[in-house]
């Protein structure tokens, strides 16, 4: 069976999609998907192994510059690659109009999110066959929900399995190190520096070595002021994404903002500490064993706001003593 799957973004969104294909590849032997995702995100889908072929799409330039895509036959290109495989079903598990737009070029019958579950309704326009999925519960849940109604087979009992090889993405790693995953989005998303300080210094004088990646020059400038001066906290050269997976991979453990890298660091199975302060983990947080959510408890916390700093009653000496707690838990598997 051949399975394409429209799945674009964002970085978390990709990675909470992973246990549904793995559901899938349990319950029918020989099933593979095609994933059209967006391109910055295209290694991701290549490291699942029902995973037959990864096929980029590039909305977000593309919107950015629409009259050059079609000059240039980006859109055309794209298109014809939708038409070269035949497919026994298309599964749209974004639920979004620009998602179920896709579809349109693709001849094969086309599931998805019912009205009352999708994110945005006019999406359900689109599909042949619809599906009930409660919107009350994990993302990741949800996507895993859909595809076993959509191809036919019972929901498994027990925690979503992301499918990857975690030793196989690490390599060889020759002293153990902690991660700080301290770069996202959203302003208010930010743990205080002040905080990633401290915790860095209190962790490198218990010997531990910290590690920060960064994606962006301001990510990188911060990072420097994070590790200044500490004798056993580094900031990592430039690296892609694949590049961060195998640092991920290879940590002991992570402290991550509400990021994308958080995700990918529990689809990896590392134990993390997750931070929350505009959000709340419940329906989007880390998915996985080891995956400790600390929220604030400001009057701000939870409410969303993408500018408003709301991590009030979330300093590093909570983040310390909830750390030493995980790596002790784990030193006792």
């Amino acid at each position: 069976m051949r399975v394409l799957l429209i799945k674009t973004s964002s970085l978390g969104d990709v990675i909470h999609t992973l246990p549904a294909l793995t559901d899938a590849a349990r319950a029918i032997p020989g099933i593979q998907f095609d994933w059209v995702v967006e391109e910055g995100f295209a290694e991701i889908p290549a490291w699942h192994p029902a995973v037959a072929q990864v096929i980029p799409v590039a909305i977000r330039r593309w919107r950015k510059n629409l009259w050059q895509t079609i000059r240039n036959g980006d859109w055309k290109r794209f298109k014809q690659r939708l038409g070269e495989t035949q497919y026994d079903l298309v599964i749209d598990a974004q639920g979004l109009l620009k998602s179920a737009w896709l579809t349109r070029y693709v001849k094969a019958p086309i599931a998805g999110l019912d009205r009352d579950s999708a994110r945005e309704p006019i999406a359900c326009r689109f599909y042949d066959r619809l599906y009930a999925v409660a919107k009350d519960q994990h993302a990741l849940e949800r996507t895993r929900q859909l595809f076993a109604q959509a191809l036919g087979y019972p929901l498994p009992a027990g925690i979503g399995d992301y499918g990857l090889d975690r030793q196989a993405m690490a390599g060889a790693h020759t002293a153990p190190y902690l991660l700080f995953l301290h770069g996202t989005t959203w302003a208010s998303k930010h743990w205080p520096e002040a905080d990633w300080r401290a915790l860095a210094e209190q962790l490198s004088a218990q010997g531990w070595a910290v590690r920060l990646p960064w994606g962006n020059e301001a990510e990188k400038a911060r990072a420097e002021r994070i590790v200044a001066g500490l004798a056993n906290a580094a900031v990592l050269p430039k690296l892609n994404l694949a590049g961060v997976a195998k640092v991920i991979a290879g940590a002991t453990a992570c402290v991550a903002v509400d990021t994308g890298l958080g995700h990918l660091a529990a689809a990896l199975d590392v134990p993390t500490i997750s931070l929350y302060g505009p959000t709340l983990p419940g329906r989007v947080g880390a998915y996985g064993r080891g995956q400790v959510h600390l929220c604030a408890s400001g009057p701000d916390a939870g409410r969303g706001d993408r500018h408003k700093p709301c991590f009030d009653g979330l300093h590093a000496e909570r983040v310390a003593t909830e750390l030493q707690a995980l790596l002790m838990s784990m030193e006792t598997v």
